[in-house]
């Protein structure tokens, strides 16, 4: 029987705690908690739903890949991968542009986020870009939108997260099915940042020699190898996706302090304040939406959706575009890791109800809560990349749509075509 004012409860008073600008996981803990007392459930049974959302050993990979990612950003990898990036590709028309999408393809696989792409590389290429005579929004467009390619691109641990979600699906498939999607939404950015470059004729990057180049591209290597070690790894078996890890951040540890030495050691301890600080926040954040959801699945909320989804439709096109629409609508508004573990339990059981794999769905929902992250009135790095820029959101975003439309593109390919998502996994693990 469906309880309706529990239901009302819950979903209202998170809403009404988000909009007073109350910090996530106690919207959620306090949202939960409300409804628990309302309904009668012990506050134990609460505190205990936390903590078990916390029992996974999967999850220990998280805080390895948040300190492999601070340790990257801090120790000089970004600058490099910004000069082997102008080795591959700043010569051309706009090159700046086009280095500035490689280098976030490149950073986005050892860091695994967006936000810390946009501090990192837009922290320098955005000052150069104007520098160079590229037009100030130009420069914050770029830098957003290609820095979303750190969440779709392995190794990502907001894929953990998913996985978790969505009972322990294969970290390795995830991370595979994140390749050619990541790739392709780099390639739609560069092929529409240079067409804009030529319209507006801004300028040629630099050429470089072959000894200068082959020594950029050695001391780049060593940074990259960081995401080979994980991606491999996981996809081979050698590890698990929390021993690659905890290898990834002892190698960019040793490379970072020992090999490239741009920071002294001492340098150490901001990055493990600095971690510390988002582990914190990422923990609370999973212990309180596993309250949330099981609260949810105790109210049958994820039924009730399935049900209501497909009463509207029975052709799968229209359910994905309703889906694909509620993500977008939610990632205006809410974080990227609570999202995840909210709507997985609602919207999986919906999408593969009509063939979709939860692969692929991992993937879709990754890119469309990143679009969420460059759209106000919540998006994080959208703000980011203004501050850097020192300029206002509503200057950025009329310019901002020819990026949102291609970002749009290839949500609804990979949405609806699923060898996009499922072609590197099954060929490299099998169906």
């Amino acid at each position: 029987m469906i309880n309706a004012p529990a239901i009302t409860l819950l979903l209202v008073s998170f809403l009404v705690l988000l909009i007073i600008k109350v910090p996530i996981a106690f919207s959620l803990g306090l949202s939960t908690m409300a409804t628990a007392l309302y309904l009668g459930i012990p506050p134990m049974v609460i505190g205990q739903q936390m903590v078990k959302g916390l029992n996974s050993f999967s999850l220990i990979a998280i805080p390895f890949f948040i300190i492999a990612g601070e340790i990257m950003g801090e120790g000089g990898i970004s600058e490099r991968l910004i000069k082997f990036s102008n080795v591959i590709i700043g010569r051309l028309r706009g090159g700046l542009a086009m280095v500035n999408v490689l280098a976030s393809m490149f950073f986005g696989g050892i860091s695994g986020s967006s936000v810390a792409d946009t501090s990192s590389i837009g922290a320098i290429l955005i000052p150069m870009m104007e520098k160079q005579g590229y037009d100030k929004d130009y420069s914050v467009n770029v830098t957003i939108t290609s820095s979303t390619q750190g969440v779709i691109i392995p190794p990502s641990h907001n894929v953990i997260i998913y996985s978790l979600a969505a009972g322990g699906l294969s970290v390795g498939r995830l991370f595979l099915g994140g390749f050619l999607p990541g790739v392709l939404l780099g390639i739609a950015l560069m092929v529409l940042s240079y067409i804009i470059a030529v319209k507006r004729n801004y300028p040629k990057g630099e050429k470089f020699s072959f000894k200068e180049g082959l020594k950029i591209t050695l001391e780049s290597i060593l940074g990259l190898l960081t995401a080979v070690i994980v991606i491999g790894g996981v996809t081979t078996g050698i590890f698990t996706a929390t021993e690659s890890a905890a290898i990834a951040a002892v190698y960019a540890f040793i490379i970072t302090f020992f090999v490239y030495k741009d920071i002294p050691i001492k340098r150490m301890v901001k990055i493990l304040n600095n971690s510390l600080k988002t582990l914190a926040m990422v923990l609370a954040v999973i212990a309180t939406s596993s309250a949330f959801g099981y609260m949810m699945a105790y109210l049958r909320i994820p039924s009730l959706v399935t049900e209501t989804l497909i009463s509207i439709s029975d052709n799968k096109y229209v359910i994905l575009l309703i889906v694909n629409m509620i993500l977008l609508a939610l990632g205006m508004i809410m974080d990227m890791a609570p999202l995840i573990l909210i709507t997985t339990p609602i919207l999986l059981p919906v999408v593969t109800s009509v063939g979709m794999d939860p692969v692929q769905f991992g993937i879709v929902m990754m890119l469309n809560l990143g679009i969420g992250l460059i759209t106000p009135p919540v998006g994080s790095t959208l703000f980011v990349g203004c501050s850097i820029a020192g300029c206002k959101i509503e200057d950025v975003l009329k310019s901002l749509m020819p990026f949102y439309a291609v970002m749009f593109i290839m949500l609804l390919l990979l949405t609806f075509v699923p060898q996009l998502t499922l072609f590197i996994p099954n060929l490299i693990m099998g169906q």
